[in-house]
């Protein structure tokens, strides 16, 4: 079966959505509705550093690959026998991924030589603290749009070369493959024939040329990474071989890839310059299109590739909020102020505004525009007259206000206005939260009907190098939006409230470094 042609009988297409705690498969009709959803969690491996700190965030975060492999397929498996639906039946498969984490394997077995090292690992920070002592930071970010940071896989590979014995002579000799988990996975359903990945997960390795869009080999030098390690890198709508028959029963065309926040762009309709869409999950994640040409930040932010179609470039800002999701978290079990995430809603809305209370939820920092390691949390504006319903709601802003400050960010490095911001993840359900995000950036904000865009990018990106979907209309037909929050908040009440913020934050910053 050629990649341009779909099946006759086909009716859906299965996505494949490995995460950082789990692995979910998804079966999405040509709608873009989710006909069936299997979810499997698999063992977090965590311990200390060298150098962590007494009570602080474990440095070493680490995955068996089999764990993501066997909960992958089983996943795979169960949502079609869940959906009565055939490997016949399935036009194409899409995959989508926890980006930068980092996988070795064999070439000639396919087993893995050490644990995936994961994106939230800081076991390279020594090595990073090296390499910016040697000056070599500006060289990286100019050729990958990145900063020079352990959460990128070319300094996890270095880790395990300086580790593993024997590792770095049998990369040398071509023994040794690298791949981040959408690599390891298509070498898996495809019985090791295909080595490949698409160019939004190369981007996120510090080895790819953003602006040549080709492996750099100054930096496969820098990093001592050998070429041949290396997967091919495909674009995110294309082929990437076929499931092995004995897997799910038949053979299907892999034609999409891209890494999470890629893919959710995508599923989004973030594809001119202009749009953008945040994911609110532990942190929030944004993604600013700038079109065809890539653009340097000047407040910290990333520059990014995105999922282009046919051969054109596509490329995003990308910042994080450190503290979205995971604020609702601290104030249930830190602070018992709720009893579960979603009466944060009930409770925030029982009150018209925060009364004056700010919280800043600089719990492990201050990320972009601050960019500040030292701030720490704070809530001030307390009086008598404050209850948890004011904290709640305040928390509530705090989220809103922090994405509002990146998404300035992007605005004034792109030099493009934002229309509308599309938004996902878990706390894009609370209305609320909406409502105010609404308000305090003074622009719409689009809740999407499939709220599982992430699994929806990748399942569009497959549909349409198999012709599931003929065009890119077919595939917008697939996005709906399900509400729409329109700005209710007066200008003056809005700037008020940000300068408010602004000065919060101000006096949160440098605070654990005093």
């Amino acid at each position: 079966m050629t990649s341009s042609a779909a099946r006759d009988d086909a009716r859906c297409i299965l996505s494949l959505d490995q995460g950082t705690t789990s692995s979910r498969a998804i079966l999405f009709d040509r709608q873009g509705t989710p006909l069936a959803v299997a979810q499997e969690e698999f063992p977090q491996h965590v311990r200390a550093a060298a150098g962590d700190a007494p009570g602080g965030d474990p440095g070493i975060v680490e995955h068996d690959p089999e764990d993501i492999w066997r909960s992958q397929l089983s996943c795979a498996r169960r949502v079609l026998a869940t959906a009565c639906v055939s490997a016949t039946q399935v036009a194409a498969v899409g995959v989508t991924n926890q980006r930068e984490t980092t996988i070795l394997w064999e070439r000639s077995t396919g087993r893995p030589v050490a644990p995936a090292i994961v994106w939230q690992s800081r076991v390279s920070a020594p090595i990073c603290g090296r390499l910016r002592a040697e000056g070599r930071e500006d060289e990286v970010r100019r050729t990958t749009g990145l900063l020079l940071d352990p959460y990128f896989s070319a300094t996890k590979i270095m880790h395990l070369m300086e580790t593993v014995p024997g590792l770095r002579e049998r990369s040398a000799a071509g023994e040794i493959l690298f791949g981040t988990v959408d690599s390891f996975l298509i070498w898996r359903l495809t019985g090791g024939r295909v080595h490949a990945t698409d160019v939004t997960n190369a981007s996120r390795t510090l080895l790819f040329d953003i602006h040549r869009m080709a492996w750099s080999d100054e930096l496969c030098s820098l990093f001592g990474v050998p070429r041949c390690m290396l997967p091919e890198v495909r674009p995110s709508s294309g082929a990437f071989g076929m499931v092995e028959p004995g897997l799910l029963g038949a053979a299907i065309p892999i034609g999409g890839c891209a890494g999470d926040q890629q893919a959710a762009a995508f599923g989004q309709g973030v594809v001119m310059a202009g749009q953008a869409k945040n994911t609110y999950g532990t942190g929030a994640f944004l993604l600013f299109s700038t079109g065809d040409r890539p653009v340097a930040s000047q407040h910290g932010l990333l520059t990014t590739p995105a999922c282009g179609l046919g051969g054109q470039r596509h490329y995003c800002l990308e910042g994080s909020v450190f503290v979205a999701g995971s604020l609702v978290g601290w104030l249930r079990d830190g602070l018992g102020l709720i009893a579960q995430a979603r009466d944060i809603e009930p409770l925030a809305a029982s009150v018209a505004d925060s009364g004056g209370v700010v919280v800043v939820p600089a719990l492990t920092g201050l990320g972009a525009p601050h960019w500040d390691p030292h701030a720490r949390g704070l809530i001030i504006g307390l009086s008598r007259a404050t209850t948890r319903a004011h904290v709640a709601r305040a928390a509530l802003e705090a989220i809103a206000l922090s994405v509002a400050d990146v998404v300035d960010c992007m605005q004034r490095d792109a030099g493009l206005a934002l229309a509308a911001l599309r938004v996902d993840g878990g706390a894009s359900g609370n209305d609320l939260l909406m409502q105010i995000q609404a308000d305090v950036l003074g622009i719409p904000v689009e809740r999407p009907a499939v709220v599982e865009t992430t699994a929806l990018g990748a399942a569009l990106l497959a549909g349409l190098a198999v012709g599931f979907y003929a065009s890119a209309d077919d595939v917008a037909a697939a996005r709906r939006v399900e509400r729409t929050f329109e700005p209710r908040m007066p200008a003056a009440t809005r700037e008020r409230l940000r300068a408010t913020w602004s000065e919060a934050v101000r006096r949160s910053l440098h605070w654990a470094g005093r």
